[in-house]
């Protein structure tokens, strides 16, 4: 006898804040647990019928501690894992954004730590390539002059 393993649908959002430094470079907001060797974008999962762009800033603020505007849709990531006897397919949708104000001392507990990295440096200390691919986006539209 086969036993059918579930499939769900899940969603989340989230975006690559940048600022140019003085010297024009841009830096990026990375999400960090060092002791995991994990580096991110901050990214989360909406509320009950939470606008999906509304996600993106609230996930921004709670990991962060930024406040930010969106400047224009990255694209989306999407990606299949296990947990607790589900497969889940996951569609995650990025924002290019810009802060506004607030502290990155404000972040939530969920990381150990969040920086702004020059965005070179980001390619390197990001965990996973989807997101790699995320901040190419924001790159390429940095440099076409939006």
């Amino acid at each position: 006898m086969s036993r059918e393993i579930p499939v769900r649908d899940a969603v989340s959002a989230g975006g690559v804040v940048y600022r140019r430094a003085g010297d024009g470079t841009v830096e990026v907001v990375l999400c960090g647990r060092p002791s995991e060797k994990l580096w991110g974008l901050p990214k989360g999962t909406p509320d009950d019928g939470e606008a999906i762009e509304h996600t993106a800033l609230r996930e921004v603020r709670e990991e962060t501690g930024l406040e930010a505007v969106i400047v224009q849709k990255l694209g989306s990531i999407d990606y299949w894992f296990m947990a607790n006897g589900v497969r889940y397919h996951k569609w995650v949708h990025h924002w290019l954004m810009e802060p506004t104000g607030g502290d990155l001392g404000d972040h939530d507990h969920e990381f150990e730590a969040v920086e702004w990295v020059p965005i070179d440096q980001a390619f390197r200390r990001l965990t996973f390539e989807n997101e790699r691919r995320m901040v190419a986006e924001a790159s390429r539209l940095l440099e076409s002059g939006i």
